[in-house]
């Protein structure tokens, strides 16, 4: 095996949630393929990240999963986007209306600040030393 390919988030629409992520965060959408049953097979990763792993955004399809949207890793950090250009990403995410929940730390291991996307989800947003 290889690598993990996608992970799946589920969200209540999949084009407010293409929005954020390819408008607000820059990721790039990958894949928007209707399945025929009104659901969707939607892929988004991080722009010019090649290979790497990508989040298959999948629509709630009953109560139970609605109830999981902003809250599948418990109120943890769940995600963790590495960047390169640490204060440039902060900056722009800000301008974008990307609410932190922290002012950003210089850890031994990096730059980082947690985030939330659009559902309530807890991101890293990191640069590693």
């Amino acid at each position: 095996m290889s690598f993990i390919a996608l992970v799946t988030l589920v969200v209540r629409d999949y084009d407010e949630a293409i929005a954020f992520y390819t408008d607000t965060l820059g990721f790039e959408l990958v894949e928007d393929t209707d399945r025929g049953d009104g659901s969707r097979w939607v892929v988004v990763r991080p722009r010019g990240s090649g290979r790497a792993t990508g989040l298959l955004l999948a629509r709630a399809g009953d109560e139970d999963q609605r109830a999981s949207v902003g809250a599948q890793t418990g109120g943890r950090v769940g995600f963790f986007l590495h960047t390169e250009d640490f204060a440039g990403d902060h900056e722009r995410m800000t301008a974008a209306g990307v609410r932190f929940l922290e002012e950003p730390r210089h850890e031994t291991y990096g730059s980082v600040a947690v985030f939330e996307d659009l559902y309530g989800n807890r991101w890293d947003l990191l640069q590693p030393k």
